[in-house]
């Protein structure tokens, strides 16, 4: 099946669990398996996209219910990725993803790779006083949405916590830009529009949080997400910037999830991930695999009565491909 564990080497279940999610993607395994591999020792122990294959080959290849994925860990820590310490799921996928991308020397295979994950998004900034705007496009591995509001009330959909991504900011007193054609500070109105999905989308659920007194907070409250995801129907077409070829492929099933149990500072991660042959799930918890329901899944909603229950932070959404 290909549900193999990874042994945890010390603080490495987040690793673990997103080696997981990257390994489970067959999208992204297709690009893994056509890379170069580099000619000499040295470069080979080196190269992260080259360490990820040889882990992925000896998941598939052996008969034990784990490996140790101790050579790509020194591997990684080369590129100062830190050994036995704790890492933020976000912030480790976004650096994994870049050390994967900038050792990709095959430009084809670089490009094919941002394909698959990168989100556009034009950013609109208009004054309020002569309405002038300028648009600026840019690019995104994740989507991070907030699950607060603006009066700091919690979200109770993931739906809202978009809606929220999405509404127009009023920037007013200390947070007013210059307007070159006002000559002055003045109020703006920042909005996001939504430009291209890709075939992987990664969305980050900001569950952490700092306080004033800059105390790291998690927030655990329940927050279901859907195994479908339809953005026609979820945004606007003021939230929009997309042709309509673009749209019509904007329809997403849930592939996994990456969740925390515990404290900010005394936590553990691991994931459920949806095979994509078998359209089973799975619970990846460093070296224990095993079969689970969708209620399993369900179970990472979340709930601030649960201190060291599980919570969902990384939602993975694949593409619907037309029948």
């Amino acid at each position: 099946t290909g549900a193999i564990g990874l042994y945890n080497i010390g603080q490495s279940c987040c690793l673990n669990s997103l080696l997981q999610v990257f390994l489970m993607n067959i999208h992204f395994t297709g690009i893994l398996r056509r890379i170069t591999v580099p000619p000499h020792a040295v470069q080979k122990r080196k190269n992260v996209p080259y360490q990820m294959l040889l882990l992925l080959e000896e998941m598939q290849c052996g008969k034990q219910k784990a490996v140790s994925p101790i050579d790509l860990a020194h591997c990684l820590s080369v590129y100062k990725v830190k050994l036995f310490v704790q890492h933020d799921a976000a912030q480790l996928f976004l650096t994994l993803w870049n050390l994967i991308k900038r050792q990709m020397k095959n430009p084809e295979l670089a490009g094919k790779l941002s394909d698959l994950y990168t989100i556009c998004v034009q950013e609109h900034v208009a004054c309020q006083k002569c309405f002038s705007e300028t648009k600026r496009n840019s690019s995104m591995l994740t989507l991070p949405l907030p699950v607060l509001d603006s009066n700091s009330h919690m979200l109770k959909t993931l739906e809202d916590c978009l809606q929220c991504f999405f509404h127009p900011e009023e920037l007013t007193d200390q947070n007013m830009c210059f307007c070159e054609q006002c000559g002055r500070k003045t109020p703006f109105l920042q909005s996001m529009k939504l430009v291209h999905l890709p075939q992987t989308l990664t969305i980050h659920l900001k569950r952490f949080c700092f306080e004033k007194s800059a105390y790291i907070h998690k927030l655990s409250h329940y927050l279901p997400f859907p195994q479908d995801l339809d953005f026609n129907a979820l945004l606007t077409k003021n939230q929009c910037q997309a042709d309509d070829n673009e749209k019509a492929a904007w329809q997403y099933e849930l592939f996994a999830v990456v969740a925390h149990s515990g404290s900010t500072n005394c936590g553990h991660y691991c994931a459920y991930i949806r095979s994509l042959t078998e359209c089973k799930w799975y619970c990846f918890n460093d070296s224990e695999v095993c079969q689970v329901s969708w209620d399993d899944v369900k179970c990472t909603y979340g709930h601030s009565n649960l201190h060291w229950g599980q919570t969902a932070y990384l939602l993975i959404y694949m593409k619907k491909h037309p029948q």
